[in-house]
């Protein structure tokens, strides 16, 4: 094969590679880009508005009812215990708040179902007169209903 031919091959190779990869990586959505990114990290923002006024009627409809929450430092939950937990916290005299570690969120489609949020949250709230702080990694495996968005699957660990 004469080497001009050879290295044509070869930049048409790493250009295919090149494009490749680059489709790989629009595989999920960074900060930014895409309209499923946009949207759940609008539901992300509305959920944790319910949880951070302590709004456990708003917060309910975000759940699907077989909701299966994963904690590393708690157990596993389902819908009804999860929503007894959240009800707990809320009844506590400071006021736990919640907020996304900006630049963490990463969205995931699943085809024909709905879409995998994770990030990082850093939880808050004063105690005994001090600032107590934990950020934390979670997982939001979110399915489209007709209803809208709801929560099918949540993981939170590293605690």
């Amino acid at each position: 094969m004469p080497p001009s031919l050879t290295r044509i091959l070869l930049i048409c190779c790493l250009l295919f590679s090149l494009i490749a990869k680059g489709a790989a990586q629009t595989s999920h959505q960074q900060p930014g880009h895409g309209a499923l990114y946009s949207e759940l990290y609008s539901m992300d923002s509305l959920l944790f508005t319910a949880f951070n006024t302590r709004d456990l009627t708003s917060l309910r409809t975000y759940f699907s009812t077989d909701l299966e929450l994963y904690q590393d430092n708690v157990g596993v939950r389902n819908y009804e215990q999860a929503m007894d937990a959240f009800k707990g916290l809320f009844s506590r005299e400071y006021i736990l708040t919640r907020k996304l570690v900006k630049g963490s969120m990463e969205v995931y489609p699943i085809k024909d179902f709905g879409a995998i949020q994770s990030g990082l949250h850093t939880f808050s709230h004063v105690e005994n007169g001090k600032l107590e702080k934990g950020t934390f990694k979670f997982m939001h495996v979110w399915e489209k209903t007709k209803e809208g968005w709801k929560i099918k699957r949540l993981i939170t660990y590293d605690h």
